[in-house]
């Protein structure tokens, strides 16, 4: 995250293998989502506890990394750490922890399109013993975009303590703060066809969004986490976390093509709309996790119990329409539109809805050992979830809602695991999958809940002392009432998009990936990700995800140069990506060729305590849609160049 200075959740995650960005509007929206293995990633957890929010989950993206030390990515279905999830992928962002020692940094970073960071690190000990330690992280960045009006500010501040209780006793708290606020954000891009059913010709530059479109999200969360070592084999550890959230939002872009009779070309239809609401989630953890001994070996094993909780209520608006046509305002000429026109629509709420959903769950897991390389994985989770949704409607419509819930439903895994010799290792694992849908039809029907097996074998290596890590995996993923979209303006009653449920799918790929150091000064990461998602009849699923990526990214310190100059430079490769439906008539395909970005960096140590780091990204300018359902491009070429002092 430091060389190729990823700040961003997403941008972490265009840089990790096995994870894809499809990003058909502005950063963070409904309409920007992350893939792995086919499938959209839905699970996010931070310190291990899961963010709950099934209604709208696309806000997690915001988080800032300056909170965290790492994100730890587990690729394909996790029930047994998540319960309820997709088999993609789980994020789970640490957060930063204190240090024994005095340490502290600022950093100063400029780029293109007026982007301005500041951060600011301090850690060390409270007490001359050290047995209270405290850490203070914040961080400021304003920048424009290549993106017409697009512009953005961030605000993040964090604080934690941790307290030595007991020798055996460890109590952490804390709070973080964020907020992301952005003028002239856009749920779309704009469309790939004219009207007459000509291609469009759009420039990088060119938005959907209105002037007066924005999006502003914060989240304020206060946490604690109690470990006490109960014995020298076994920990007790509680985490209880509260974490409110707003959002707001008012959409306003251009983003469909004009059907009626005669329309000009370049003609498009405009839509608004707003979102708002102040979700609250409390969660807690309990776990006890240690070893024993049985038969002559050593065994691990956890036991648990967690609890997720999310409540908000928000008004509802309705889609904005001309009052003269009562239809969609209409923007005439979109190639010579400023996004001032139409001006900032007068919303009224039309109603309410009270949205509450839970997760209960108890764990356990164990991995015996058959012999000291021959290890057997086995666990289950036991899950308790509930949704309910209330719709108060403010003219006299009776009220209506929905209330859906599962019990008991189970999800085992298993697994066993091999050492071959002190470097190779094989491996094999079967889990479910069981995932309840907000998904909806075109008549506003919730999907059945998503179901299915994983099945996943592969190889681990470990080279010169575990400096160098090998891993091959080959996975397939079968699931029934998997929620296919139907396609860019096909909406379900409420507006959001509307899905059918495509039962008998499979998932089949493989994911091969090398990680760390091949010489001394000399750092790498690599990797290639296949996948191929298929309905019952053997025709491909989610064309609109890159079935291969390539990531590549290295570093080597030049210790001849000065102080010691360190080089990198790294491409992202991914094949191409196609949509079929899209164009007035919805009856066109646009493709995406395949295309490579090539990123480099430099950093420069001028003293031992500052530091110079230059990072250029898209260097051959590459042109490229993020997506194949909007025209939505991707970064052109790009610097930044960032100070950093160490005391």
């Amino acid at each position: 995250m430091k060389d190729q200075n990823l700040t961003q959740l997403t941008d972490v995650v265009r840089q990790t293998p096995g994870l894809t960005l499809s990003q058909s509007g502005g950063n963070g929206g409904d309409s920007s989502g992350i893939y792995s293995r086919g499938f959209r990633v839905e699970n996010y957890q931070i310190d291990g506890l899961q963010l709950l929010d099934s209604n709208y989950g696309s806000p997690a993206q915001s988080n800032d990394m300056v909170l965290y030390d790492r994100v730890e990515v587990i690729r394909g279905a996790t029930g047994l750490t998540n319960g309820v999830g997709t088999p993609g992928a789980t994020l789970n962002m640490i957060r930063k922890r204190p240090t024994a020692g005095f340490k502290s940094s600022v950093t100063v970073t400029g780029g293109s399109w007026d982007y301005r960071r500041t951060e600011a690190d301090v850690s060390g000990s409270l007490t001359e013993s050290g047995n209270v330690r405290g850490r203070l992280v914040g961080a400021y960045q304003e920048n424009d975009s290549y993106v017409d009006r697009l512009s953005e500010r961030k605000e993040v501040f964090y604080g934690v303590v941790e307290a030595d209780l007991t020798p055996d006793t460890l109590l952490t708290f804390g709070m973080d703060s964020q907020s992301d606020d952005y003028d002239g954000h856009a749920r779309s891009g704009l469309p790939l066809f004219n009207n007459d059913g000509t291609r469009s010709d759009h420039d990088e530059s060119d938005s959907a969004a209105a002037k007066w479109a924005y999006s502003k999200r914060s989240a304020v969360s206060a946490f604690a986490i109690l470990e006490h070592n109960l014995t020298e084999r076994w920990k007790a550890k509680l985490s209880l976390n509260n974490r409110r959230s707003e959002y707001d939002e008012l959409s306003g872009y251009a983003g469909g093509n004009n059907g009626e009779a005669g329309a000009d070309p370049a003609s498009i239809v405009f839509y608004a709309n707003r979102w708002k609401a102040k979700p609250v989630q409390n969660s807690f953890d309990l776990n006890l996790a240690g070893s024993f001994d049985l038969f002559g070996l050593e065994h691990d094993a956890i036991v648990g119990y967690s609890q997720q909780r999310t409540d908000y209520n928000t008004p509802t608006y309705s889609w904005w329409t001309d009052p003269a046509t009562g239809g969609f305002p209409v923007i005439d000429n979109i190639y010579t539109w400023d996004g001032k026109t139409p001006v900032k629509p007068d919303l009224q709420a039309y109603g309410r809805m009270d949205f509450s959903e839970e997760q209960k769950a108890a764990y356990a897991s164990t991995r015996l050992r058959a012999s000291d390389d021959l290890s057997f994985i086995l666990g289950a989770r036991v899950i308790d979830w509930e949704n309910t949704i209330k719709n108060e409607y403010y003219d006299g419509t009776p009220n209506d809602g929905s209330k859906r819930s599962e019990t008991g439903v189970v999800t085992p895994f298993a697994g066993l695991v091999y050492d071959l010799n002190d470097i190779w290792s094989v491996y094999g694992s079967y889990t479910s999958i069981f995932k309840p849908q907000s998904n909806k039809t075109l008549t506003g029907a919730y999907i059945d809940p998503l179901e299915g097996v994983g099945y996943e074998i592969g190889s681990k290596a470990a080279f010169f002392e575990g400096d160098l890590n090998l891993g091959i995996a080959l996975y397939q993923i079968e699931q029934d009432n998997l929620a296919v979209s139907l396609g860019d303006g096909q909406l379900a009653p409420d507006g959001s998009q509307a899905y059918r449920a495509e039962s008998g799918t499979k998932t089949r790929g493989f994911e091969v990936e090398v990680t760390g150091e091949v010489a001394i000064d000399w750092q790498l990461s690599a990797s290639f990700s296949r996948n191929i998602v298929q309905d019952a009849d053997g025709n491909k699923l989610n064309t609109n995800i890159a079935q291969n990526t390539v990531k590549l990214f290295t570093t080597y310190v030049l210790r001849s140069i000065g102080n010691g100059l360190t080089i990198g430079g790294g491409v992202n490769w991914q094949s191409e990506i196609y949509s079929d439906g899209v164009g007035p008539a919805r009856d066109q395909r646009f493709t995406q060729d395949d295309y490579a970005v090539v990123d480099v960096m430099a950093r420069y140590p001028i003293t031992e305590q500052l530091s110079a780091t230059l990072n250029l990204n898209n260097l051959l300018d590459e042109e490229y849609y993020t997506s194949s359902s909007s025209s939505y491009f991707g970064a052109p070429r790009n610097a930044t160049l960032g100070l950093r002092m160490e005391f």
